[in-house]
């Protein structure tokens, strides 16, 4: 089978765009306004790669859409952005690192995709990485339970979104996939964030800055890189790539915003590395089911 591993470093970009959303979530966005905060980074991002993608969903892709932007987007922006007001930024990332075991689960029921020796021992060990870290808690500022639920949530949903966007994902190209996912997500958080929140909150010029980063960049180029590796290298082998997030977040929180790094959470720093490896090693491509493979060039049903 084809060696993959050329792929690893593209899949490494989304975990380390997105364990930086926490620091600028926290530091520059609204505090109140976690819906409206979902709706402005997902919605400008998938305005704009629709335009580079210039196709439209067609046929039951407007259904799927719906559903990976709900999983994926819609709910887990929201889920996201009340994480990393309630908790410090290494806290709410090294709770979502668990991700890698819930995408190789969601794999193994899903789509009969049974985890490799390594990835189970990869994620088993990040798992552990991850508790060391977060019992480490550098600031030593108390743990709100709406945050640590928060995150717990989003990264359920998120790691069901992306192994079925993996089943799907045969069918249409990563570009429009990416954008469908965002518009659609974004349009479903836009009617709960006016009934619940009411007008968009108001933005100053260092909002305005810190949207346009998770947005174009945290969201835009990450999920282009993310759904692109997950094509090649399989949920097992991108999720325990993901455990790249709790490191950002954790180095970023100590460099940028004073939290304390103690020797626990360096620990967990290489508990966590040394997993990504061991799991990630030999990445090979799984080919894909004959019922979801296309002829090149062509889209399945003839919709382009």
């Amino acid at each position: 089978m084809e060696d993959n591993r050329r792929w690893l470093p593209i899949a490494a970009i989304a975990p380390v765009l997105w364990g930086s959303t926490y620091y600028v979530t926290r530091h520059t966005l609204p505090a109140d306004s976690p819906l409206w905060g979902g709706v402005l980074r997902a919605l400008p991002a998938g305005i704009v790669l629709l335009v580079l993608a210039r196709r439209l969903p067609r046929g039951s892709w407007w259904w799927r859409s719906a559903v990976l932007g709900t999983l994926t987007v819609g709910a887990f922006f929201a889920l996201v952005y009340v994480a990393a007001q309630a908790l410090p930024s290494s806290i709410a990332s090294t709770v979502m690192a668990v991700g890698p075991v819930a995408m190789m689960l969601a794999a193994w029921v899903l789509l009969g995709q049974r985890p490799r020796l390594r990835a189970v021992v990869g994620g088993v060990l990040g798992v552990v990485g991850v508790a060391v870290m977060l019992l480490g808690g550098g600031d030593g500022a108390a743990l709100d339970p709406r945050g640590i639920l928060a995150s717990v949530a989003a990264m359920l949903m998120s790691s069901v979104g992306y192994v079925l966007a993996n089943r799907w994902q045969g069918e249409v190209e990563v570009l429009p996939l990416t954008a469908w996912q965002l518009v659609a997500g974004a349009l479903v958080l836009l009617p709960v964030a006016v009934v619940v929140e009411g007008a968009p909150p108001a933005l100053d010029g260092t909002a305005l800055l810190g949207f346009a980063y998770v947005s174009l960049v945290a969201t835009a180029v990450a999920n282009v890189a993310w759904f692109a590796a997950l094509r090649h290298l399989g949920p097992s082998t991108v999720g325990l790539v993901g455990l790249l997030n709790p490191v950002t977040g954790v180095l970023l929180g100590t460099v940028l915003a004073a939290e304390v790094l103690s020797w626990r959470q360096v620990v967990g720093i290489a508990v966590v590395l040394g997993a990504m490896a061991l799991g990630a090693t030999r990445a090979r491509r799984r080919a894909a089911p004959p019922a979801l493979a296309a002829a090149p060039g062509e889209a399945v049903g003839g919709h382009r």
